[in-house]
């Protein structure tokens, strides 16, 4: 009775300090990272509105850990194929996925993905959020307002068409809200990402994008395409002369592109808090600050489980927008 009591009493006290060195592990590799270079997965192409903040945060990363923030660009389908392969990379804080509101579109305009964004991933942070903004072609469209814009498009339904970051994007989805909210017909022309979409635009192969600002800004700048409204309430800082929806007579067209940071399922707790830690450092720093602004956005700060909430209630959004729209995959 003794030595079986005493048997269990052992087998307790070492499963014991094996938690207890498994959770020193964990938590001293949280301490340590990063100790090389980090996988940050894109899921667009380079040159669209993510490479305009996920670039500069990987420069600026790379000051505050002395380790790389290594940009992996896989675009496709919408940002679902990258997204799928950053759900199967391993949990141990060197491989990171930087998806977008595009991702909260997707369940419920790709019938069959093989990841679950609020299954497989930890979500870990928002790390921009910028209004979306009519732009067009000054050389396909003489327009130099939202109204007279609609006014053409009335005229001449299906003639014109404005490209997206592909189909399930918010590129895609803003422009089927437009649609609906001005009962006008446009047609859509997706591509693989939103930079070769805004290539096109510049190169006047389409007449009119639905972008978000951090991609557009620096061309609208350098008038080589034109702002004709921006998504929302109120005039965005960084383009105080561009009016805005409710301005136009489209107050509830609210569309936003947002971009967020997410961690494979798996991800220990201790590396979660300490990459958020480091991310929020990065955004913090005074050249990121002047490029959020230069590019429309704010500085967020909604990190971890009020995060999920958010992206939650996205999720939820756009299923009804698909749904109201009757867009679909082409």
């Amino acid at each position: 009775m003794t030595q079986s009591f005493q048997r269990r009493d052992v087998l307790r006290l070492a499963a014991a300090g094996a938690a207890v060195l498994c959770g020193g592990g964990a938590h001293a590799q949280g301490a340590n990272w990063p100790t090389r270079p980090v996988n940050m997965i894109v899921p667009f192409p380079a040159g669209g509105g993510t490479d305009a903040f996920a670039r500069p945060l990987s420069a600026q990363f790379a000051k505050i850990s002395g380790q790389t923030l290594v940009i992996d660009n896989r675009g496709g389908a919408g940002g679902t194929v990258g997204a799928s392969i950053a759900s199967k990379a391993q949990p141990d804080g060197y491989t990171l996925f930087m998806g977008a509101v595009h991702h909260a579109i997707a369940p419920s305009i790709y019938p069959k993905l093989d990841y679950d964004l609020e299954k497989d991933f930890v979500p870990l942070m928002l790390l921009a959020n910028v209004p979306q903004v009519v732009v067009v072609n000054p050389r396909r469209v003489t327009a130099n307002t939202l109204q007279e814009f609609v006014a053409a498009a009335k005229r001449n339904p299906g003639k014109l068409n404005y490209g997206s970051a592909g189909a399930g994007t918010s590129h895609h989805l803003a422009g089927e809200l437009f649609k609906l909210q001005t009962n006008t017909f446009i047609t859509h022309i997706p591509y693989r990402g939103a930079g070769p979409a805004l290539s096109d635009l510049i190169a006047g192969n389409v007449d009119l994008m639905f972008d978000g600002l951090g991609s557009s800004a620096q061309h609208i700048k350098g008038g080589r395409i034109k702002a004709l409204m921006v998504a929302g309430s109120k005039r965005n800082p960084a383009f105080p002369d561009v009016p805005c929806a409710a301005e136009v007579g489209l107050p509830d067209y609210t569309v936003t592109t947002w971009y967020g940071l997410w961690a494979p399922k798996g991800t220990p707790a201790d590396l979660q808090a300490r990459i958020v830690d480091d991310m929020k450092k990065a955004l913090a720093s005074d050249e990121l600050k002047a490029i959020w602004t230069q590019n429309g956005s704010e500085i967020p700060n909604l990190t971890m489980a009020s995060y999920g909430g958010f992206v939650n209630s996205e999720i939820k959004r756009w299923a009804k927008v698909v749904k109201a729209s009757g867009a679909k995959l082409e």
